[in-house]
Protein backbone atom coordinates (compact mmCIF):
# COMPACT_ATOMS: atom_id res chain seq x y z
CA UNK A 1 0.00 0.00 0.00
CA UNK A 2 1.13 3.67 -1.07
CA UNK A 3 2.33 5.51 1.61
CA UNK A 4 0.04 8.62 2.63
CA UNK A 5 0.58 12.22 1.13
CA UNK A 6 2.58 14.27 3.93
CA UNK A 7 0.05 16.13 5.53
CA UNK A 8 -2.77 13.80 4.83
CA UNK A 9 -4.92 12.55 7.23
CA UNK A 10 -4.88 8.73 8.08
CA UNK A 11 -6.71 6.41 6.20
CA UNK A 12 -8.94 5.72 9.17
CA UNK A 13 -9.61 9.76 10.00
CA UNK A 14 -10.81 10.09 6.11
CA UNK A 15 -14.32 10.48 4.88
CA UNK A 16 -15.37 8.69 2.11
CA UNK A 17 -13.22 5.18 2.46
CA UNK A 18 -16.82 3.34 2.44
CA UNK A 19 -20.35 3.71 1.33
CA UNK A 20 -21.22 3.74 5.74
CA UNK A 21 -18.46 6.98 6.05
CA UNK A 22 -20.45 10.07 3.95
CA UNK A 23 -18.03 12.98 3.46
CA UNK A 24 -20.29 14.60 6.43
CA UNK A 25 -19.48 12.52 8.98
CA UNK A 26 -16.97 13.03 11.86
CA UNK A 27 -16.15 10.05 13.69
CA UNK A 28 -15.23 11.52 16.18
CA UNK A 29 -18.37 13.60 17.28
CA UNK A 30 -20.60 10.83 16.57
CA UNK A 31 -18.50 8.54 18.96
CA UNK A 32 -18.84 10.92 21.61
CA UNK A 33 -22.70 11.92 21.06
CA UNK A 34 -23.26 7.70 21.01
CA UNK A 35 -21.47 7.45 24.25
CA UNK A 36 -23.11 10.39 25.86
CA UNK A 37 -26.41 8.86 24.66
CA UNK A 38 -24.94 5.51 26.59
CA UNK A 39 -24.47 7.28 29.76
CA UNK A 40 -27.64 9.40 29.94
CA UNK A 41 -29.52 5.78 29.36
CA UNK A 42 -27.38 4.27 32.15
CA UNK A 43 -28.91 6.88 34.39
CA UNK A 44 -32.53 5.72 34.17
CA UNK A 45 -31.44 1.87 33.07
CA UNK A 46 -29.75 0.67 36.25
CA UNK A 47 -29.26 3.86 37.57
CA UNK A 48 -32.71 5.41 38.47
CA UNK A 49 -34.42 1.97 38.68
CA UNK A 50 -31.78 0.93 41.36
CA UNK A 51 -32.05 4.01 43.10
CA UNK A 52 -35.76 4.29 42.93
CA UNK A 53 -35.63 0.09 43.81
CA UNK A 54 -33.74 0.72 46.74
CA UNK A 55 -34.70 4.41 48.65
CA UNK A 56 -38.46 3.07 49.14
CA UNK A 57 -40.04 0.61 51.79
CA UNK A 58 -38.75 -2.70 51.11
CA UNK A 59 -42.69 -4.07 50.34
CA UNK A 60 -42.59 -1.47 47.11
CA UNK A 61 -38.76 -2.09 45.67
CA UNK A 62 -40.28 -4.05 42.88
CA UNK A 63 -43.06 -1.48 41.69
CA UNK A 64 -40.83 1.21 41.93
CA UNK A 65 -38.26 -0.34 40.26
CA UNK A 66 -40.65 -1.34 37.37
CA UNK A 67 -42.42 1.85 37.05
CA UNK A 68 -39.28 3.23 36.02
CA UNK A 69 -38.49 0.11 33.43
CA UNK A 70 -41.77 0.10 32.11
CA UNK A 71 -41.35 4.01 31.45
CA UNK A 72 -38.15 3.89 29.87
CA UNK A 73 -38.97 1.09 27.31
CA UNK A 74 -42.52 3.04 26.19
CA UNK A 75 -40.85 5.93 25.85
CA UNK A 76 -38.40 4.53 23.16
CA UNK A 77 -41.89 3.07 21.14
CA UNK A 78 -43.71 6.53 21.70
CA UNK A 79 -40.31 8.26 20.70
CA UNK A 80 -39.78 6.69 17.26
CA UNK A 81 -42.97 6.39 16.03
CA UNK A 82 -44.23 10.14 16.74
CA UNK A 83 -42.92 12.00 19.77
CA UNK A 84 -39.55 12.54 17.91
CA UNK A 85 -40.38 14.83 15.09
CA UNK A 86 -43.15 16.23 17.66
CA UNK A 87 -40.03 17.84 19.45
CA UNK A 88 -37.39 18.12 16.84
CA UNK A 89 -39.12 17.91 13.05
CA UNK A 90 -41.07 20.78 11.50
CA UNK A 91 -43.41 23.21 12.95
CA UNK A 92 -46.99 22.53 13.47
CA UNK A 93 -47.50 25.68 16.07
CA UNK A 94 -44.78 27.99 17.61
CA UNK A 95 -44.50 25.43 20.54
CA UNK A 96 -45.05 21.97 18.56
CA UNK A 97 -43.88 20.32 15.96
CA UNK A 98 -45.36 18.04 13.49
CA UNK A 99 -46.01 14.36 14.45
CA UNK A 100 -44.40 11.24 12.21
CA UNK A 101 -42.22 8.62 12.35
CA UNK A 102 -38.67 8.22 13.32
CA UNK A 103 -38.07 4.64 11.42
CA UNK A 104 -37.37 4.77 7.93
CA UNK A 105 -33.80 3.98 6.71
CA UNK A 106 -33.47 7.25 3.98
CA UNK A 107 -34.58 9.33 7.33
CA UNK A 108 -32.36 7.24 9.57
CA UNK A 109 -28.71 7.80 7.32
CA UNK A 110 -29.46 10.98 6.68
CA UNK A 111 -27.00 13.80 7.69
CA UNK A 112 -28.91 14.75 10.84
CA UNK A 113 -30.68 18.31 11.05
CA UNK A 114 -32.71 19.86 13.63
CA UNK A 115 -35.07 21.83 10.42
CA UNK A 116 -36.00 24.55 12.63
CA UNK A 117 -33.37 26.17 14.37
CA UNK A 118 -32.19 28.69 11.60
CA UNK A 119 -31.87 31.69 13.72
CA UNK A 120 -32.50 35.33 11.83
CA UNK A 121 -31.88 38.87 12.62
CA UNK A 122 -34.69 41.46 12.67
CA UNK A 123 -33.76 42.33 9.24
CA UNK A 124 -34.19 39.23 8.12
CA UNK A 125 -30.73 37.83 7.79
CA UNK A 126 -29.27 34.84 8.55
CA UNK A 127 -27.51 34.83 12.28
CA UNK A 128 -27.04 31.22 12.82
CA UNK A 129 -27.07 28.57 10.42
CA UNK A 130 -29.62 25.66 11.09
CA UNK A 131 -27.86 23.22 13.90
CA UNK A 132 -26.42 20.20 11.52
CA UNK A 133 -24.23 18.12 13.59
CA UNK A 134 -21.43 15.75 11.90
CA UNK A 135 -23.58 12.22 12.31
CA UNK A 136 -26.31 10.71 11.05
CA UNK A 137 -30.19 11.08 12.33
CA UNK A 138 -30.18 7.73 13.95
CA UNK A 139 -27.42 9.07 16.67
CA UNK A 140 -29.63 11.78 16.95
CA UNK A 141 -33.01 10.50 17.62
CA UNK A 142 -31.46 8.15 19.98
CA UNK A 143 -29.65 10.79 21.72
CA UNK A 144 -32.78 13.14 22.39
CA UNK A 145 -34.85 9.56 23.08
CA UNK A 146 -32.82 8.58 26.33
CA UNK A 147 -33.87 12.22 27.64
CA UNK A 148 -37.28 11.90 27.17
CA UNK A 149 -37.58 8.42 28.81
CA UNK A 150 -35.47 9.98 32.06
CA UNK A 151 -38.14 12.90 32.79
CA UNK A 152 -40.90 10.28 32.91
CA UNK A 153 -38.71 8.52 35.37
CA UNK A 154 -37.99 11.30 37.12
CA UNK A 155 -41.76 11.97 37.44
CA UNK A 156 -42.61 8.63 38.77
CA UNK A 157 -40.70 9.30 41.79
CA UNK A 158 -43.27 11.75 42.78
CA UNK A 159 -45.94 8.75 42.29
CA UNK A 160 -43.63 5.88 43.82
CA UNK A 161 -45.74 3.63 46.24
CA UNK A 162 -49.32 4.14 45.50
CA UNK A 163 -50.17 5.12 41.75
CA UNK A 164 -51.77 2.22 39.80
CA UNK A 165 -49.36 0.42 37.36
CA UNK A 166 -52.24 0.33 34.71
CA UNK A 167 -52.92 4.00 35.31
CA UNK A 168 -49.07 4.29 35.40
CA UNK A 169 -48.74 2.60 31.68
CA UNK A 170 -51.55 5.07 29.91
CA UNK A 171 -49.56 8.03 31.47
CA UNK A 172 -46.74 7.39 30.15
CA UNK A 173 -47.14 8.03 26.26
CA UNK A 174 -50.20 10.61 27.07
CA UNK A 175 -47.84 12.99 29.10
CA UNK A 176 -44.38 12.13 26.69
CA UNK A 177 -46.85 13.67 23.93
CA UNK A 178 -48.65 16.39 25.20
CA UNK A 179 -46.16 17.95 27.57
CA UNK A 180 -42.74 16.33 26.77
CA UNK A 181 -42.62 17.49 23.02
CA UNK A 182 -44.09 20.81 23.61
CA UNK A 183 -41.36 21.46 25.99
CA UNK A 184 -38.54 19.94 24.37
CA UNK A 185 -40.00 21.97 20.69
CA UNK A 186 -40.15 25.30 22.00
CA UNK A 187 -36.79 25.40 24.35
CA UNK A 188 -34.32 23.13 21.79
CA UNK A 189 -36.20 22.51 18.82
CA UNK A 190 -36.87 25.30 17.08
CA UNK A 191 -39.83 27.04 18.93
CA UNK A 192 -40.49 29.96 20.18
CA UNK A 193 -38.78 30.22 22.95
CA UNK A 194 -35.14 29.13 21.59
CA UNK A 195 -35.71 31.86 19.32
CA UNK A 196 -36.68 34.47 21.94
CA UNK A 197 -33.12 33.39 23.78
CA UNK A 198 -34.43 31.33 26.74
CA UNK A 199 -31.00 29.67 27.80
CA UNK A 200 -31.68 26.07 28.31
CA UNK A 201 -28.55 24.32 27.67
CA UNK A 202 -29.37 20.65 28.67
CA UNK A 203 -32.84 20.82 30.55
CA UNK A 204 -33.13 22.67 33.65
CA UNK A 205 -36.28 23.14 32.33
CA UNK A 206 -37.29 20.87 29.19
CA UNK A 207 -36.62 17.59 31.61
CA UNK A 208 -36.31 18.50 35.62
CA UNK A 209 -38.82 21.92 36.16
CA UNK A 210 -41.13 19.52 33.48
CA UNK A 211 -40.93 16.65 35.77
CA UNK A 212 -41.09 18.29 38.85
CA UNK A 213 -44.15 20.17 38.54
CA UNK A 214 -45.57 17.21 35.85
CA UNK A 215 -44.73 14.86 39.33
CA UNK A 216 -46.48 17.17 41.65
CA UNK A 217 -49.44 18.30 39.87
CA UNK A 218 -49.87 13.95 39.40
CA UNK A 219 -49.15 13.63 42.94
CA UNK A 220 -52.31 15.48 43.58
CA UNK A 221 -54.26 13.77 41.98
CA UNK A 222 -53.26 10.35 42.34
CA UNK A 223 -53.59 10.70 46.22
CA UNK A 224 -51.52 10.24 48.95
CA UNK A 225 -49.66 6.62 50.06
CA UNK A 226 -51.01 4.70 52.81
CA UNK A 227 -50.82 6.45 56.20
CA UNK A 228 -48.68 4.24 57.41
CA UNK A 229 -46.21 4.33 54.39
CA UNK A 230 -46.43 8.01 54.85
CA UNK A 231 -45.26 8.05 58.57
CA UNK A 232 -42.81 5.76 58.19
CA UNK A 233 -40.80 5.13 54.94
CA UNK A 234 -37.46 3.82 55.84
CA UNK A 235 -34.73 3.18 52.46
CA UNK A 236 -34.58 -0.81 52.16
CA UNK A 237 -30.94 -0.54 50.84
CA UNK A 238 -28.86 2.83 51.63
CA UNK A 239 -25.93 1.56 49.83
CA UNK A 240 -27.87 0.50 46.52
CA UNK A 241 -29.46 3.28 47.00
CA UNK A 242 -25.61 5.23 47.26
CA UNK A 243 -24.59 2.61 43.53
CA UNK A 244 -27.86 4.37 41.87
CA UNK A 245 -26.86 7.82 42.99
CA UNK A 246 -23.55 7.05 41.59
CA UNK A 247 -24.78 6.00 38.11
CA UNK A 248 -26.65 9.09 37.82
CA UNK A 249 -23.84 11.31 38.44
CA UNK A 250 -20.94 9.88 36.16
CA UNK A 251 -23.75 9.83 33.69
CA UNK A 252 -24.82 13.12 33.97
CA UNK A 253 -21.17 13.45 31.48
CA UNK A 254 -22.94 12.38 28.97
CA UNK A 255 -26.63 14.44 30.15
CA UNK A 256 -24.46 17.85 29.82
CA UNK A 257 -21.70 16.57 28.22
CA UNK A 258 -23.39 15.58 24.96
CA UNK A 259 -25.64 18.62 24.38
CA UNK A 260 -23.60 20.59 22.41
CA UNK A 261 -24.13 17.71 19.73
CA UNK A 262 -20.12 17.49 18.97
CA UNK A 263 -17.14 16.35 21.21
CA UNK A 264 -16.30 20.32 21.18
CA UNK A 265 -14.38 22.48 23.66
CA UNK A 266 -17.51 23.40 25.03
CA UNK A 267 -18.41 20.19 25.96
CA UNK A 268 -15.75 19.99 28.01
CA UNK A 269 -16.41 22.68 29.88
CA UNK A 270 -19.64 21.74 30.46
CA UNK A 271 -18.92 18.37 32.12
CA UNK A 272 -16.38 19.80 34.44
CA UNK A 273 -18.56 22.81 35.79
CA UNK A 274 -21.49 19.94 36.05
CA UNK A 275 -19.32 18.13 38.47
CA UNK A 276 -17.87 21.37 40.10
CA UNK A 277 -21.75 22.21 41.28
CA UNK A 278 -22.34 18.67 42.06
CA UNK A 279 -20.02 18.42 44.86
CA UNK A 280 -20.29 21.55 46.01
CA UNK A 281 -24.24 21.10 46.42
CA UNK A 282 -23.45 17.87 47.91
CA UNK A 283 -21.06 19.24 50.52
CA UNK A 284 -24.07 22.57 51.49
CA UNK A 285 -27.02 20.15 51.72
CA UNK A 286 -24.42 17.82 54.00
CA UNK A 287 -23.25 20.71 56.20
CA UNK A 288 -26.61 21.79 56.45
CA UNK A 289 -28.13 18.60 57.91
CA UNK A 290 -25.05 18.61 60.51
CA UNK A 291 -25.79 22.24 61.92
CA UNK A 292 -29.52 22.05 61.94
CA UNK A 293 -29.76 17.90 62.78
CA UNK A 294 -26.42 16.93 64.16
CA UNK A 295 -26.07 13.97 61.98
CA UNK A 296 -24.89 13.52 58.20
CA UNK A 297 -27.65 12.45 56.30
CA UNK A 298 -26.60 9.61 53.24
CA UNK A 299 -30.26 10.11 51.30
CA UNK A 300 -29.35 13.85 51.82
CA UNK A 301 -25.83 13.97 50.60
CA UNK A 302 -27.90 11.78 47.56
CA UNK A 303 -30.38 14.92 47.40
CA UNK A 304 -27.43 17.48 47.47
CA UNK A 305 -25.71 16.20 44.49
CA UNK A 306 -29.21 15.93 42.52
CA UNK A 307 -29.98 19.80 43.54
CA UNK A 308 -26.32 20.25 41.99
CA UNK A 309 -26.50 18.54 39.22
CA UNK A 310 -30.19 19.65 38.24
CA UNK A 311 -29.40 23.51 38.99
CA UNK A 312 -25.91 23.60 36.92
CA UNK A 313 -27.86 21.66 33.91
CA UNK A 314 -29.44 24.98 32.56
CA UNK A 315 -26.00 26.59 32.29
CA UNK A 316 -23.22 23.98 32.36
CA UNK A 317 -21.27 25.20 29.18
CA UNK A 318 -22.57 28.89 29.67
CA UNK A 319 -21.23 29.82 32.73
CA UNK A 320 -17.67 29.61 34.32
CA UNK A 321 -16.25 27.60 36.77
CA UNK A 322 -16.47 30.12 39.66
CA UNK A 323 -20.42 30.97 39.00
CA UNK A 324 -20.55 27.15 39.19
CA UNK A 325 -19.61 26.86 42.48
CA UNK A 326 -22.28 30.22 43.47
CA UNK A 327 -24.50 27.60 41.77
CA UNK A 328 -23.65 24.89 43.81
CA UNK A 329 -23.80 26.64 46.93
CA UNK A 330 -27.36 28.02 46.31
CA UNK A 331 -28.81 24.72 44.84
CA UNK A 332 -27.01 22.63 47.90
CA UNK A 333 -29.37 25.63 50.49
CA UNK A 334 -32.21 26.88 48.77
CA UNK A 335 -34.10 23.43 47.53
CA UNK A 336 -32.92 22.12 51.66
CA UNK A 337 -34.92 25.19 52.82
CA UNK A 338 -37.70 24.10 50.85
CA UNK A 339 -37.64 20.54 51.43
CA UNK A 340 -36.38 20.67 54.98
CA UNK A 341 -38.14 23.67 56.43
CA UNK A 342 -41.12 25.40 54.10
CA UNK A 343 -42.56 21.35 53.32
CA UNK A 344 -42.75 21.07 56.66
CA UNK A 345 -44.79 23.93 57.84
CA UNK A 346 -47.09 24.01 54.22
CA UNK A 347 -50.70 22.89 54.64
CA UNK A 348 -50.06 22.17 50.79
CA UNK A 349 -46.55 19.98 50.95
CA UNK A 350 -48.15 18.53 53.71
CA UNK A 351 -51.60 17.36 52.02
CA UNK A 352 -49.78 16.61 48.15
CA UNK A 353 -47.84 13.60 48.81
CA UNK A 354 -44.64 14.14 46.26
CA UNK A 355 -42.95 10.39 47.65
CA UNK A 356 -39.42 11.10 46.72
CA UNK A 357 -39.68 15.33 46.86
CA UNK A 358 -38.91 15.78 43.20
CA UNK A 359 -40.44 19.07 43.48
CA UNK A 360 -37.76 20.36 45.60
CA UNK A 361 -34.87 18.35 43.89
CA UNK A 362 -35.89 19.33 40.38
CA UNK A 363 -38.46 21.46 40.22
CA UNK A 364 -36.90 23.71 42.44
CA UNK A 365 -33.28 23.39 41.56
CA UNK A 366 -34.48 23.42 37.81
CA UNK A 367 -36.01 27.21 37.85
CA UNK A 368 -33.24 27.88 40.40
CA UNK A 369 -30.54 26.88 37.49
CA UNK A 370 -32.63 28.24 34.50
CA UNK A 371 -32.37 31.88 36.46
CA UNK A 372 -29.30 31.62 37.54
CA UNK A 373 -28.05 30.95 34.40
CA UNK A 374 -29.69 34.06 33.09
CA UNK A 375 -27.64 35.98 35.52
CA UNK A 376 -24.24 34.23 35.19
CA UNK A 377 -24.01 33.11 31.51
CA UNK A 378 -20.42 34.17 29.89
CA UNK A 379 -20.77 36.04 26.72
CA UNK A 380 -18.19 34.00 25.10
CA UNK A 381 -19.36 30.69 26.17
CA UNK A 382 -22.82 31.89 24.90
CA UNK A 383 -21.11 32.49 21.30
CA UNK A 384 -19.96 28.70 21.14
CA UNK A 385 -23.60 27.43 21.43
CA UNK A 386 -26.32 29.38 21.28
CA UNK A 387 -28.02 30.99 18.24
CA UNK A 388 -28.63 34.27 19.29
CA UNK A 389 -24.75 35.42 19.37
CA UNK A 390 -25.24 38.61 21.33
CA UNK A 391 -26.65 36.54 24.50
CA UNK A 392 -25.03 37.14 28.09
CA UNK A 393 -26.14 37.03 31.83
CA UNK A 394 -27.12 39.30 34.04
CA UNK A 395 -23.50 40.29 35.50
CA UNK A 396 -22.19 41.18 31.98
CA UNK A 397 -24.48 44.29 31.81
CA UNK A 398 -25.63 44.62 28.21
CA UNK A 399 -28.46 42.82 27.41
CA UNK A 400 -27.95 40.54 30.38
CA UNK A 401 -30.80 42.55 32.40
CA UNK A 402 -33.34 41.15 29.72
CA UNK A 403 -31.91 37.43 29.66
CA UNK A 404 -33.15 37.20 33.43
CA UNK A 405 -36.71 38.21 32.79
CA UNK A 406 -36.71 35.96 29.93
CA UNK A 407 -35.44 32.94 31.82
CA UNK A 408 -38.26 33.73 34.19
CA UNK A 409 -41.27 34.09 31.62
CA UNK A 410 -39.23 30.59 29.70
CA UNK A 411 -40.31 28.78 33.44
CA UNK A 412 -43.34 30.44 33.89
CA UNK A 413 -44.33 28.71 30.37
CA UNK A 414 -43.11 25.34 31.47
CA UNK A 415 -44.62 25.41 34.47
CA UNK A 416 -48.19 26.79 33.39
CA UNK A 417 -48.86 24.07 30.99
CA UNK A 418 -47.51 21.14 32.72
CA UNK A 419 -49.79 22.26 35.48
CA UNK A 420 -52.65 22.35 33.53
CA UNK A 421 -51.84 19.41 30.84
CA UNK A 422 -51.24 17.13 33.58
CA UNK A 423 -54.31 17.74 35.26
CA UNK A 424 -56.27 17.15 32.19
CA UNK A 425 -54.56 13.41 31.84
CA UNK A 426 -54.50 12.68 35.17
CA UNK A 427 -58.66 13.56 34.97
CA UNK A 428 -59.13 11.73 31.94
CA UNK A 429 -57.24 8.58 32.80
CA UNK A 430 -59.36 7.90 35.84
CA UNK A 431 -62.73 8.07 33.92
CA UNK A 432 -61.12 4.90 32.22
CA UNK A 433 -59.04 3.66 35.07
CA UNK A 434 -58.39 4.48 38.93
CA UNK A 435 -54.86 6.54 39.12
CA UNK A 436 -54.66 4.78 42.75
CA UNK A 437 -54.41 1.43 44.28
CA UNK A 438 -56.85 -0.27 45.51
CA UNK A 439 -56.37 -0.46 49.48
CA UNK A 440 -55.57 -4.17 50.04
CA UNK A 441 -53.01 -3.57 47.28
CA UNK A 442 -51.63 -0.45 49.34
CA UNK A 443 -51.56 -2.66 52.52
CA UNK A 444 -49.43 -5.57 51.00
CA UNK A 445 -47.47 -3.72 48.28
CA UNK A 446 -46.01 -5.71 45.79
CA UNK A 447 -46.43 -9.00 46.50
CA UNK A 448 -50.01 -8.16 45.73
CA UNK A 449 -49.57 -5.81 42.53
CA UNK A 450 -46.80 -8.04 40.49
CA UNK A 451 -46.55 -11.47 42.73
CA UNK A 452 -43.42 -11.08 43.40
CA UNK A 453 -40.91 -9.71 46.03
CA UNK A 454 -37.53 -7.73 46.41
CA UNK A 455 -35.96 -10.17 48.51
CA UNK A 456 -36.64 -13.34 49.99
CA UNK A 457 -36.79 -12.10 53.53
CA UNK A 458 -39.75 -11.43 55.98
CA UNK A 459 -39.87 -7.73 57.16
CA UNK A 460 -41.69 -4.67 56.51
CA UNK A 461 -43.96 -5.47 54.13
CA UNK A 462 -47.32 -7.06 54.42
CA UNK A 463 -48.20 -10.70 53.47
CA UNK A 464 -51.51 -12.04 51.82
CA UNK A 465 -52.25 -15.86 52.92
CA UNK A 466 -54.98 -16.81 50.13
CA UNK A 467 -55.53 -20.12 52.06
CA UNK A 468 -56.74 -18.53 55.78
CA UNK A 469 -57.52 -14.92 53.76
CA UNK A 470 -55.75 -12.76 56.59
CA UNK A 471 -53.48 -10.04 56.18
CA UNK A 472 -50.19 -10.09 58.19
CA UNK A 473 -48.02 -6.65 59.02
CA UNK A 474 -44.91 -7.46 59.90
CA UNK A 475 -44.41 -3.60 61.03
CA UNK A 476 -46.52 -4.34 63.76
CA UNK A 477 -45.86 -8.48 63.89
CA UNK A 478 -49.51 -8.68 64.85
CA UNK A 479 -52.46 -10.40 62.05
CA UNK A 480 -55.23 -8.39 61.45
CA UNK A 481 -58.46 -10.08 63.01
CA UNK A 482 -60.67 -12.02 61.21
CA UNK A 483 -63.63 -14.55 61.41
CA UNK A 484 -61.43 -17.67 61.50
CA UNK A 485 -58.65 -18.58 63.62
CA UNK A 486 -55.04 -16.86 62.73
CA UNK A 487 -51.18 -17.60 62.72
CA UNK A 488 -48.06 -15.34 62.29
CA UNK A 489 -46.65 -17.73 59.29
Amino acid sequence: MAASPPNSLPVAYQAGTSLAVPLWLNKGDNAWQMISATLVGLQSVPGLVILYGSIVKKKWAVNSAFMALYAFAAVVICWVTWAYKMSFGHKLLPFWGKAGPALGQKFLLEWATLPETTQYFGSGGVETAMAKPYYPMATMVWFQCVFAAITLIILAGSLLARMNIKAWMMFVPLWLTFSYTVGAFSLWGGGFLFHWGVMDYSGGYVIHLSSGIAGFTAAYWVGPRSRKDRERFPPNNVILTLAGAGLLWMGWAGFNGGDPYAANIDSSVAVLNTNICAATSLLVWTWLDVIFFKKPSVIGAVQGMITGLVCITPGAGLVQGWAAIIMGILSGSVPWFTMMIVHKKTKVFQKIDDTLGVFHTHAVAGLLGGILTGLFAEPELCKLFLPITSSRGGVYGGSGGKQILKQIVGGLFIIGWNLVVTSVICVVINLVIPLRMPDEELMIGDDAVHGEEAYALWGDGEKYDPTKHDIYSDDTLHPKPSSGATQVV
